[in-house]
C-alpha cells in the first residue's frame, strides 16, 4: 500500500471524534536546525490528560521531532468558543526565559493530523524595552467531508510580561468546509514562484545546452584526435626496426605496457569507487521515489526512506568494490569488505555523533537519543554489512578475473618530463569547474530548502540536474586522461577519481559563500551542524562523481587501447 493510501485511511474522522495538537519544537527562527522542546520553555499544559500513544519513526528521532500533546481538548467539527486552558505563574525566571526567546525570534511548531503550523512566541516594542507574549491561539480548521485539508493559527492576546503576575492561556476552534481534495492539502505550503521560478528553469536549460556543447565537443575532438593517433600508430607499425627507431615515438599507445597496472592504495581506491557506485544508486532511486510519491508530506519520511535504500543498495557497494579490488590484484578482500561497508556511515556518524554532543550541550531537541544511536548501529552491523559481504563474493566471482586488452609490464615505465598544466595535482583542480558550474544553480535550490523554510518538491529538476552532472563529469575526466596519457603518464585513475571528486571542493565553498551572505545563521550549535553536514554531504556528493568520472573513464580507456595494435 502506497504511503498515500495509508495517510488517507487513517486520517478519516467520525464527527465529535478526539484531533489531537500535538506540540514540537521551538528554536531561533534564523537557526532552523536548532530546536528545543517547546515545554522547554515555560509554557503551561492543557487540563486534557489522556491520548493514544504517539509513535515515532527513525527518521522523526534522527531529525529532532519532538511530539508532546498539547493537553487542549479538540474534537472533529466541534466549535470551541476562546477558552482558558492553563495559566503560567511568570516569576522572574520564566520572565527572563521568554524574554530571551522574544529577543531571538523564537518560533514554534504544531502538528494537527500531520499538518504543520508554526506560531511567534512574541514580540518587543519599538525601543526593545518591554515585551510580549502572545497567549491567544486562534485556530481555523478545513475540512472536506471526514478529513482534515487546512489548518491555520492566528496569534493574538498581546501580554506585557511583568514579573510575579500570572498569564492567561487560552485557544479557541473554529471548524469551516473546504473544497481543497485531502491529496492537495500540502500545496499551501508549497512555493511555486521560488522553484519554478524563470532562473530555475534558465539554469536547466543552460546546463543541457552545456552537456550538448561539452559532448558535441569532446566527441569531435577525440575522434579526430584518435584517428589521428590510430592512423599514425598504424604507419609505424608499417616501418622496418630501424625507421621506427629512428621515428619519434610517443602518445598514449607508449604505456601500453603500464596503463592497466593497479592504482596506488588499490584498497583504498577500490572501496572509494563501490561506495560512489551505491551513493549514485540510492540517489537515483530516492529521486525516482520523491517523484512518485510526496515525500514531504511525512515527517522524516525522506530520511527513512534514504536510511532503507542505501541499507538496501549495500550489495551495490560490495559488487562494484570487491570485483575493482579482485582484478587489481587485491588479497585482503575481507578488509576490503569491511573499509568499503562503513566509509561513509562511519563518515556520516562520526559527524553526527560528534554534533550530537553540542546539541545534548545545549539541550536541543536535535540530541540523538541512546535508543535510536543503538538502531543505527544495528542497521550498519545486521544489515549494511551482510549485504556488502553478498556482494563483494558476487563480484569477485563474477567479474573480479582481470581481462586487460594489454599486458602488464613487469617493471613500471618512467614517466617523463611535462608541462605544468599536465601534472595531475593541475588536472584535478581543474577537473571540478565545469560539473560545479553546470549545479551550482541547482545548489542554492537545495539549500534554501534545507537551511531555509522552503519544501524542496521539484524532483524532476533535480533528476535532470542528476543525469546533467553525470554526463559532464564522464566528457571532462576522460579529456583530462587522454591528456595525461598523452603525455605518457599512465597515473589515470586516482587522477580520473580525484578531477571529478574535486566538484565537492567548489560545493563545499559555496556552502561558505551561502552561509555568511546568503542567512543569518549564528551561535556554535548552529554554525558545526551547518559546516559539519555540508561536509559530509560535499564529500558524498565527490564520492559519487569521482566513482562515475572512474567509470566513464576505464571504459574509454579499455576501448581505446583494445583497437590498437600491440606488439
Amino acid at each position: 500500500m502506497s504511503q498515500r493510501l495509508l495517510l488517507c485511511f487513517f486520517s478519516q474522522y467520525t464527527d465529535k471524534e478526539e484531533v489531537v495538537l500535538w506540540m514540537n519544537t521551538v528554536g531561533p527562527y534564523h537557526n532552523r536546525q536548532e530546536t528545543y522542546k517547546y515545554f522547554s520553555l515555560p509554557f503551561c499544559v492543557g487540563t486534557k490528560k489522556t491520548i493514544s500513544h504517539y509513535h515515532e519513526t527513525l527518521g522523526e528521532a534522527l531529525q529532532g521531532v519532538e511530539l508532546e500533546f498539547s493537553g487542549l481538548d479538540i474534537k472533529f467539527k466541534e466549535e470551541v468558543m476562546q477558552t482558558t486552558y492553563c495559566e503560567i505563574d511568570l516569576d522572574k525566571a520564566k520572565r527572563d526565559a521568554f524574554v530571551y526567546a522574544i529577543k531571538n525570534h523564537y518560533w514554534y511548531q504544531m502538528y494537527i493530523d500531520d499538518l504543520p503550523i508554526w506560531g511567534i512566541v512574541g514580540e518587543a516594542d519599538e525601543n526593545g524595552e518591554d515585551h510580549y507574549l502572545w497567549t491567544y491561539k486562534k485556530l481555523e480548521i478545513g475540512f472536506n467531508g471526514n478529513r482534515i485539508v487546512d489548518v491555520n493559527l492566528t496569534s493574538e492576546g498581546k501580554v506585557k510580561l511583568v514579573p510575579n503576575t500570572r498569564i492567561a492561556m487560552s485557544y479557541s476552534v473554529k471548524w469551516k468546509k473546504s473544497d481543497v481534495k485531502f491529496e492537495d492539502r500540502f500545496d499551501k505550503y508549497l512555493d511555486p514562484s521560488f522553484f519554478q521560478h524563470r532562473i530555475h528553469w534558465f539554469s536547466i536549460f543552460n546546463s543541457f545546452m552545456m552537456v550538448i556543447f561539452l559532448v558535441g565537443l569532446v566527441s569531435m575532438i577525440l575522434m579526430r584526435t584518435l584517428r589521428k593517433d590510430y592512423a599514425r600508430y598504424s604507419k609505424e607499425e608499417e616501418m622496418d626496426d630501424m625507421d621506427r627507431d629512428l621515428g619519434d615515438e610517443y602518445g598514449w599507445k607508449q604505456v601500453h605496457g603500464d596503463v592497466f597496472r593497479p592504482s596506488s592504495h588499490p584498497m583504498i581506491f577500490s572501496s572509494l569507487i563501490g561506495s560512489g557506485c551505491q551513493i549514485f544508486s540510492v540517489s537515483l532511486i530516492v529521486i525516482i521515489v520523491a517523484m512518485i510519491e510526496d515525500l514531504y508530506t511525512e515527517r522524516g519520511s525522506m530520511l527513512s526512506t534514504a536510511i532503507f535504500v542505501y541499507a538496501a543498495t549495500s550489495p551495490v557497494n560490495g559488487y562494484f568494490g570487491g570485483s575493482l579490488y579482485a582484478k587489481q590484484g587485491g588479497r585482503r578482500w575481507i578488509k576490503q569488505m569491511f573499509i568499503g561497508a562503513f566509509l561513509i556511515p562511519a563518515m556520516v556518524c562520526g559527524t553526527a555523533f560528534f554534533i550530537n554532543f553540542i546539541a545534548i550541550y545545549y539541550h536541543a531537541s536535535r540530541a540523538i537519543p541512546f535508543g535510536t544511536m543503538v538502531a543505527v548501529c544495528c542497521i550498519c552491523f545486521f544489515v549494511i554489512l551482510p549485504l556488502n559481504l553478498v556482494g563483494t563474493i558476487l563480484g569477485r566471482n563474477l567479474s573480479g578475473q582481470p581481462n586487460f586488452p594489454c599486458r602488464v609490464n613487469a617493471v613500471p615505465r618512467p614517466i617523463p618530463e611535462k608541462k605544468w598544466f599536465m601534472e595531475p595535482a593541475v588536472i584535478v583542480c581543474l577537473g571540478g569547474i565545469l560539473p560545479f558550474g553546470s549545479i551550482f544553480i541547482e545548489m542554492y535550490f537545495i539549500f534554501t530548502s534545507f537551511w531555509a523554510y522552503k519544501i524542496y518538491y521539484v524532483y524532476g529538476f533535480m533528476m535532470l540536474v542528476l543525469v546533467i552532472l553525470c554526463i559532464v563529469t564522464v566528457c571532462v575526466t576522460i579529456v583530462c586522461t587522454y591528456f595525461l596519457l598523452n603525455a605518457e603518464d599512465y597515473r589515470w585513475q586516482w587522477t580520473s577519481f580525484l578531477s571529478a571528486a574535486s566538484t565537492a571542493v567548489y560545493v563545499y565553498m559555496y556552502s561558505f559563500y551561502y552561509y555568511f551572505f546568503k542567512t543569518k545563521m549564528y551561535g556554535l550549535f548552529q554554525t558545526s551542524f551547518y559546516f559539519g553536514y555540508m561536509a559530509v554531504f560535499s564529500t558524498a556528493l565527490g564520492i559519487m562523481c569521482g566513482a562515475v568520472g572512474y567509470m566513464g573513464t576505464s571504459a574509454f580507456v579499455r576501448k581505446i587501447y583494445t583497437n590498437v595494435k600491440i606488439d
